[in-house]
């Protein structure tokens, strides 16, 4: 990949195209990852993913699995587009006169990557959580209500500081991703939508320090000879195992993260002041295992995710719309 010109925009096509496909498929156990991870002891609600989901469907309908899917949908094209471009400008970049990189350098190119598209993967996670997670707030709660598929039942202290105290309020309005996005922006600034950007970091930076590196290798393993490419199927099973390995590598910063964005909290239910703060409270009152809650769901997300995003990369999918599209014909 190195050695290839880089095309922006068929890159942001690739990515594009990978990452809609991609959360289509596996955003209901997305969802499921969210709910178990902020589950507190002794205040479960669902026993595993396939509980959350069923449980999810009978009080929500089918369409309640994808609460959240219209901002992830929405922003998961720039956000793996960015990761997935940055990833190979710094691997373009650090490369030596067409020379393969040194493991050292991949994991250089992969850290620039997660850097870059912390940009949108945080205000894309801070509005997804809230919604994916109201679901379980309304059943710990035990106030059932109707809720439609792309709206969330929260009170009117949702962004106030009242959320922290763990008080149940009555008189519950729908409210949508645009409206939290509004009223964090009008109350906290452009701050309020990068709540949990450390945890961000932390999570992502790691992440592709992990996925890129051993993807590359994996993936060089398929290759006929050194000059050609390894078949769709090789790249897109070495894009799940890389993506499950790398998942679980970095799920306690993940549990981490969820807890810091989600605003909305149930009844005793604490909040946390900073990354620390955090770690440390989760470690004295659930233990060490609750670093890993989700971590399953979040493979079986990583995976299949980033297997189509290889595939979608590597086939040259925006290559070939960019070539055959009217642009094309605007190019010397």
């Amino acid at each position: 990949m190195s050695q290839q010109h880089i095309s922006l925009p068929a890159k942001l096509i690739n990515g594009g195209i990978a990452g809609i496909v991609g959360v289509t498929c596996v955003f209901p156990i997305d969802l499921a990852k969210t709910r178990l991870q902020n589950q507190r002891q002794g205040q479960q609600v669902y026993k595993s993913m396939m509980d959350c989901l069923v449980k999810t469907v009978r009080a929500e309908g089918y369409f309640g699995m994808y609460r959240g899917a219209a901002v992830n949908l929405t922003l998961v094209t720039p956000e793996k587009a960015i990761k997935l471009a940055a990833n190979d400008f710094f691997r373009h970049r650090l490369a030596k006169d067409g020379k393969g990189l040194t493991v050292f350098r991949e994991m250089l190119a992969g850290c620039g990557a997660g850097m870059c598209q912390v940009i949108v993967t945080t205000p894309m996670e801070m509005l997804k959580i809230q919604l994916q997670d109201a679901g379980r707030l309304a059943v710990q709660q035990q106030k059932p209500v109707m809720m439609s598929p792309t709206k969330l039942v929260t009170t009117n202290t949702m962004l106030s500081r009242s959320y922290n105290s763990g008080m149940v309020v009555s008189a519950p309005r729908a409210v949508s991703a645009t409206q939290i996005a509004k009223e964090l922006l009008q109350t906290q600034g452009i701050q309020g939508l990068y709540k949990g950007l450390g945890a961000t970091l932390m999570r992502d930076v790691p992440f592709s320090i992990v996925y890129f590196p051993l993807f590359a290798n994996l993936n060089r393993l398929g290759q006929p000879s050194p000059g050609e490419s390894s078949p769709f199927y090789w790249a897109f099973l070495s894009g799940c195992a890389a993506g499950s390995t790398a998942a679980v590598a970095v799920n306690p910063c993940d549990v981490v993260k969820t807890r810091l964005q989600s605003l909305n909290k149930g009844a005793n239910e604490e909040a946390y002041n900073g990354v620390m703060d955090c770690v440390s409270k989760i470690m004295r009152k659930e233990g060490p295992s609750a670093f890993l809650k989700g971590a399953g769901c979040r493979a079986l997300v990583i995976a299949p995710l980033f297997g189509i995003a290889q595939v979608m990369y590597f086939a040259g999918i925006g290559e070939y719309i960019m070539d055959n599209s009217p642009l094309s014909l605007l190019s010397p």
